[in-house]
C-alpha cells in the first residue's frame, strides 16, 4: 500500500487520485492514518463481497492499514457503516 503525507496529497491530487486506481493509498498526517483513498472496483468488491485475485489482496492490504489504525477495524464493520451511510442517503 502506497502511504501519502496530507500536503503531498493535496500538492499532488492526480497523482493520488491515479494511484488509487493502481493500489490503496494511506494518507497520513503527523505519521498517523487518517484515510483510505481506494478505487471504486475496490470499494464495491468490499461492500459486496465480490472479489477478483487482486482486489483481494488490495482488499486484504486496506483492512490490514484500517486495523493498525487503532480505529479496530474489520470487513464487518466496514460493510455495516456502508450500510448505513447508503441508508441515511435513501
Amino acid at each position: 500500500m502506497k502511504t501519502m503525507t496530507s500536503v503531498e496529497a493535496q500538492n499532488h491530487f492526480g497523482l493520488l487520485l491515479d494511484t488509487a486506481q493502481r493500489e490503496p493509498v494511506s494518507i497520513t498526517r503527523r505519521g498517523r492514518p487518517v484515510a483510505y483513498l481506494f478505487s471504486p472496483q475496490d470499494f464495491e468488491a468490499l461492500t459486496q463481497g465480490k472479489s477478483n485475485i487482486d482486489t483481494q489482496t488490495s482488499t486484504a492490504q486496506l483492512l490490514a492499514a484500517f486495523r493498525g489504525s487503532g480505529k479496530g477495524g474489520s470487513a464487518a464493520r466496514l460493510v455495516a457503516e456502508r450500510e448505513a451511510e447508503r441508508q441515511r442517503e435513501a
